[in-house]
């Protein structure tokens, strides 16, 4: 968050991202569909060795290159393409951290897994927000321990768990 009247160059990238998505704010892939994936990333990420600045990052930008709210295929490949576009003007990685972010945003949505701890935190912080369009969460779908264990839990109890909902 921002301190006094000077927004921080991270609320300046966030407000661009949202500025610019094309599905508004009643889409179910927006804003707190991201900041749920954050606050499931910053959790999964601290028990597992993750790199937690590409995971926020994974959080932010996933779904923000959705062009339709159902099927879009090309959503993850756009959100990779994004981040590398702005990498070095809005935010630093390192070049293996840049890698690990447009992987995880590229391929979020294949239903796969991986054995990255970053790549793993990703998206199963990604799919343990499911719930939110009627799809229950599927341990054998999460690449973490933790993601498997929070799967495993109904909606409510493991949103509380993250501090999500108090």
């Amino acid at each position: 968050m921002t301190r006094g009247c000077t927004p921080s160059l991270d609320d300046l990238f966030r407000q661009q991202v949202i500025a610019q998505f094309r599905l508004g704010k009643h889409s179910a892939h927006y804003v707190d569909h991201w900041d749920r994936v954050a606050a499931y990333g910053a959790y999964l990420g601290a028990r597992n060795g993750a790199d937690l600045e590409v995971v926020r990052l994974f959080a932010l930008l996933h779904d923000s290159q959705r062009f339709e709210e159902s099927y879009d295929p090309e959503h993850g490949p756009r959100a990779a393409r994004f981040a590398e576009h702005h990498c070095g003007k809005a935010f630093l990685l390192e070049p293996p951290q840049l890698q690990l972010l447009m992987q995880a945003c590229h391929d979020h949505d294949r239903g796969r897994t991986h054995h990255d701890p970053t790549i793993g935190a990703c998206w199963d912080a990604d799919r343990l927000d499911l719930d939110r369009v009627c799809i229950q969460c599927d341990p054998a779908f999460m690449s973490t321990a933790e993601g498997k264990r929070l799967a495993l839990k109904r909606p409510w109890d493991r949103q509380q768990e993250v501090g999500i909902v108090s």
